[in-house]
Formats: C-alpha cells, structure tokens, sequence
C-alpha cells in the first residue's frame, strides 16, 4: 500500500467467536462481515460499503496458549518493515513476530510500545492506497486514541518510530493533556495518560451514522456502554463500549437527537 509511513491502514479484530462478532459488529456499526471462508485460516474481511476497514481473525488455541486475549488491534504502515522493526527495538519496544511475508497481502511484525501496547507494522503489496482510515466516514475508523501509563515516553517512542508529531491538545485536570497526533499531514488521533485502574492501550473510534442508535445496538446485543454519549468538539458524538466478549471500541458520529 502507497500510504505515507506512520499512517493507519487496516484494523483486526481477534476474537474466539467470529460469527458472534459478526451479528454484533454488523447491527451496532452497519458493517458486513463476511461468513467463515472456506480454508484453514478463518479471517473475515469487514466491508464498509465504501471499502475495507479491516479483518476478523479467530483465536487459535496456541495464541491462547501464548497469552492472546480478544482485542482490537491496527497496522500501521511503514515505508521498510525490517528497518522499522529495527528502529522499534532500538527505542525500547519489542517486536513479538516479524519481519514477515503473507503473499498477496505484504509484509509485516508484530511489535509492542516500551509500555507493552501492542500492533502491527506493515508494507502492503498492492499499489492502492487503504480504505480503513477516514475522519469522517460512517464504518471506517475515525479516531485512534492511546491511553498510556506513561505519555511522554509513548509520545517519544511514536514520534522516532513513525515520524508522528503532536500539533497540541486539550487540558485534561490531573489527567494531564489530551495530545494530538499528527501522521502523514493529518491529525489521526490522540494519546493520553490512563486513569488509574483504568484500561490501557489502543482504542479505536468508528464512524456510525447514529450514535443513539449505534448505543441502543450494542445494549440489545449483548454488548455494555461504559461511557456515552459524550458530545466532543465540533459537535460529534461519542460512545466507549466493549462488545460481547468483553473488547472495548468506541463510535462516533453525529447527535441525531440535537
């Protein structure tokens, strides 16, 4: 894929259920979620209408054996997979799997922040540029905000990985700054330092065209909102959930209620 290093351009979602990630992820965000492909491999691509965002892949026994645990998770892309997962390790990450190769697809590693925050690093094979990735498009992702026990060193680690920079933020009381992150001459998302006793990690924002009615989705199937609807600026609106199988994601989109 042709889009600049340091750019979001797939999401995956790793769970041991896909078929009820499916009904959920489809009625909540108005995804499709292809059935089980035939094959060994069970990974369902999830179509937007407008795109792929990205894939649903199911948990194997030796990556729960290994520690796995369902969750969102996204790949970034990168101009050199090897040089990158040089740099990752250099600046105090870890790279769990990697370099490699999936024909067809491209190549990519496995890695982790100093914090232990997992993704992906990856150069696509094709010569398109992603669709996973919109500010303001229903089914894509919209927002990648970071919740992290240290900001400033996840700041640091990110900026000599990827080349990201932090234009500015929101002042956040005693949780410090809400930072915004710059990739590739647009803003993707934020970090921020976590609440104690609060989750850590990557949580990704989709676009709906509802939020109510993307909130009463995930009520009615199963799913719990842990914060929401919250207006943020520009007049959105958001909610933070966690689907069947206890994974947090958030939503976005407009206040239909207004």
């Amino acid at each position: 894929m042709i889009n600049p290093h340091g750019t979001p351009i797939w999401y995956e979602l790793v769970t041991a259920d896909p078929d009820a990630s499916k009904t959920f992820y489809d009625a909540v965000i108005g995804w499709t979620i292809e059935p089980q492909p035939s094959g060994p491999m069970d990974y369902r691509m999830i179509d937007t209408g407008d795109g792929l965002v990205g894939g649903v892949m199911r948990m194997t026994p030796e990556m729960e054996a290994g520690g796995g645990k369902p969750r969102w998770l996204f790949y970034v892309g990168v101009d050199d997979v090897d040089a990158t997962a040089e740099t990752i390790k250099a600046k105090g990450g870890q790279v769990h799997m990697g370099p490699f190769d999936l024909e067809g697809v491209g190549r990519m590693a496995f890695a982790a922040d100093p914090q232990g925050t997992p993704f992906y690093i990856m150069r696509g094979a094709s010569d398109a540029s992603s669709t996973a990735w919109h500010r303001d498009a229903a089914g894509k992702c919209n927002w990648n905000e970071l919740a992290t026990p240290d900001e400033q060193a996840a700041n640091t680690f990110y900026a000599e990985v990827f080349g990201w920079t932090y234009p500015g933020g929101m002042p956040m009381g005693d949780m410090g700054e809400y930072c915004f992150v710059e990739a590739g001459g647009q803003t993707i998302g934020a970090t921020m330092r976590a609440a104690p006793d609060s989750p850590t990690g990557w949580l990704f924002y989709f676009g709906v065209p509802d939020v109510h009615a993307a909130k009463a989705a995930v009520e009615a199937h199963g799913g719990t909102v842990r914060h929401g609807p919250s207006e943020v600026p520009g007049g959105m609106m958001t909610v933070v959930a966690s689907d069947p199988h206890g994974v947090h994601f958030g939503v976005v989109g407009p206040n239909k209620e207004a």
